[in-house]
This record gives C-alpha cells, structure tokens and sequence, in this order.
C-alpha cells in the first residue's frame, strides 16, 4: 500500500470511531468528542486529496473547516455547561424535555 491508500484508511478509521461514538454514547462530551474526530477524519482526506492533486484547495477548506469548528466549541461547551447545571447530568436520555 502507498502513502496515500494509508492515510485515506486512517481518515476512514477516524470517521468510523467518531460515527460509531456518536451512536452508541450518550454522553454530550464524548458526542462532541467524537464528532470532532469524524471532522479530523473528514480533514485528513481532504488533505490528502489536495496533495495528490497538487492544489492548495484542500488545505485552505481544512483551515476554513478549523475555524466554523473552533466557533462551534466555543458554543457548545457553554451550552452543555448550562444544561448539566440544570438537570445535573450529562445523558441525552435526561434531555427530552427540549424536544420540539
């Protein structure tokens, strides 16, 4: 296998632990934590296809991916904050009330 057939399988991996966390936790903070790594999965192939490819592209569409990542954190955390204070729990069983 190439350098590059290794990394588009990690990038799979890494979209694969996140997805499956996702699933099967139902802890706010490890969701969040696996869908940071489906992002860094999602960014490791875009990465990859941008050097393949030769184009800086890829790498400006990581950065730009970084950054709505970064602002979604940032707004998140808070918000998770706020609901463990109210209901003293972190699992989305808990949470049914916010339903629409």
């Amino acid at each position: 296998m190439d350098k590059i057939q290794v990394l588009l399988a990690l990038s799979v991996a890494l979209f694969a632990v996140g997805l499956l966390g996702v699933v099967i936790r139902r802890n706010m903070l490890v969701m969040l934590m696996c869908m940071e790594l489906m992002l860094n999965g999602v960014n490791l192939s875009l990465v990859t296809f941008s050097h393949q490819l030769g184009s800086t592209v890829g790498a400006v569409l990581v950065f730009l991916i970084f950054v709505v990542a970064t602002a979604e954190i940032a707004i998140a955390i808070p918000i998770v904050l706020m609901l463990v204070r109210q209901k003293h729990t972190l699992d989305l069983n808990a949470f049914t009330s916010l339903k629409g």
